[in-house]
């Protein structure tokens, strides 16, 4: 990692709409999201060498008080790839300004942690089409007469 850290910021507190999964939402407080800014490659014209606009946003689901404890084994389990140890970091460095890369990673973790805890949807059990049924039947039929054609005749 090439860019230097400039300096750590404490942040507001992170919100998290209801959804499925999470029926009150979510309050991650301020204290357990850790924001580090440093150098962004790209866009930024004359300041794009002393503006630490790049933002990265760290969040410890072992240890954040947001989750219960049914929800940390989920989300540690569906975001497993993406874990360092037990901490989730997001990076933001898509705009030319602080702010908006901040609010970018804000929203980005807030998105994360609702779509881990989206319950799976069930599979409900379906049976066949006469359709496919029938269709399933031709194909057996034209597969053993292939098979029969194949075999040495007969003689009488």
């Amino acid at each position: 990692m090439s860019a230097q850290v400039r300096h750590n910021r404490r942040v507001d507190d992170l919100c998290v709409p209801p959804g499925p999964g999470i029926p009150r939402g979510l309050r991650v407080p301020a204290g357990e999201l850790v924001e580090q800014f440093s150098h962004a490659s790209g866009p930024g014209g004359q300041g794009v060498n002393t503006a630490d606009t790049r933002v990265q946003l760290s969040l410890d689901l072992a240890t954040t008080t947001a989750l219960s404890d049914t929800q940390r084994e989920i989300v540690l389990d569906r975001l497993a790839g993406r874990l360092s140890g037990t901490v989730l970091t997001i990076s933001a460095a898509e705009h030319r300004s602080q702010r908006r890369n901040r609010t970018a990673a804000r929203q980005r973790l807030a998105a994360l942690l609702r779509d881990a805890l989206v319950p799976p949807r069930a599979r409900r059990p379906t049976r066949p089409t006469s359709g496919s049924r029938r269709r399933r039947a031709e194909g057996k039929r034209r597969h053993s007469e292939t098979k029969r054609n194949r075999r040495r005749p007969q003689s009488e």
